[in-house]
C-alpha cells in the first residue's frame, strides 16, 4: 500500500455532534482530543511522516467567547498531550493577536519532543492572509514560493481527510494543499474511528497520483 508522506486534518463537527448528544457546543470541542491522540499513533503506526491538525482559524474567533475559549484550550490540551509523545511539534498562527494562545508560544518553533520523528503541526489562530501576507510585500526574487510564507516549514500535503461531512478546505494550507486527495468523512469529529483512517488510506491507494504530469 502506498502510505501518504504527509496527511492534513479538518476535524469537523464537534459543535453539531454536541447538539445531538444535548451538549453546549463548547463541550463539543473538548471531546475532540482524545480522537487527536489517536489519529496520530494511527499515522505514526502506518508510517506517515508529517501530521497536519486544523486547530482554529482567526475567522472562528468571531464565535462567542465561550466557544472560542473552549477550542482554545482543547488546543492547548492537545499540544500538552501529544508533547508526551515521540514528535517534532510545531504550531503555527498569528501570534501577534491576543487570542492565540500564550501557553503554546514554546512551541512556536519547531520542538523536538521524546525522541522525536514524525513531524506534528498544529494551525491555531491561522489564516490563510496571514500565511500569505509576506508575498504580497516580498521583493526576493526566488521562485520558491513556499521560502516565502509564514508555513513555509510545512511540507506538501499528500492526502487531507476532513470529518464532518463539508465539502471544503476552509483556507486550510493553499500552498501546501494544491495537489492534495481530499478524503471526507461524513461522521462527525468526536465520533471517531479507526475504520475511518484505514478507509481513507485504502481510497488514496487507489487514486492515480500525477501532480499534473
Amino acid at each position: 500500500m502506498r502510505i501518504p508522506n504527509h496527511v492534513g486534518v479538518i476535524p469537523d463537527g464537534n459543535r453539531r455532534w454536541a447538539q445531538n448528544n444535548g451538549l453546549s457546543r463548547s463541550e463539543g470541542y473538548r471531546c475532540g482530543i482524545d480522537p487527536g491522540r489517536l489519529l496520530f499513533n494511527l499515522c505514526k503506526k502506518a508510517g506517515v511522516k508529517e501530521l497536519t491538525y486544523y486547530g482554529f482559524t482567526v475567522d472562528n474567533t468571531k464565535r462567542p467567547k465561550d466557544q472560542i475559549k473552549a477550542f482554545s484550550d482543547a488546543c492547548v490540551n492537545s499540544v500538552e498531550l501529544l508533547s508526551k509523545e515521540d514528535a517534532d511539534i510545531l504550531v503555527l498562527g498569528n501570534t501577534e493577536s491576543p487570542l492565540f494562545p500564550k501557553e503554546l508560544l514554546p512551541y512556536t518553533t519547531r520542538k523536538t519532543c521524546g525522541k522525536g520523528g514524525i513531524k506534528v503541526n498544529l494551525l491555531v489562530n491561522y489564516s490563510w492572509k496571514w500565511d500569505l501576507n509576506y508575498l504580497k510585500n516580498s521583493k526576493s526574487k526566488s521562485n520558491n514560493i513556499n521560502n516565502q510564507i509564514e508555513t513555509n516549514d510545512v511540507s506538501r500535503i499528500d492526502l487531507i481527510i476532513r470529518w464532518g461531512g463539508r465539502r471544503r478546505l476552509s483556507g486550510f494550507l493553499p500552498v501546501q494543499s494544491i495537489y492534495s486527495d481530499f478524503y471526507v468523512v461524513d461522521d462527525y469529529w468526536p465520533d471517531f474511528k479507526t475504520d475511518h483512517f484505514h478507509e481513507a488510506l485504502n481510497w488514496y491507494n487507489e487514486q492515480d497520483i500525477t501532480l499534473g504530469g
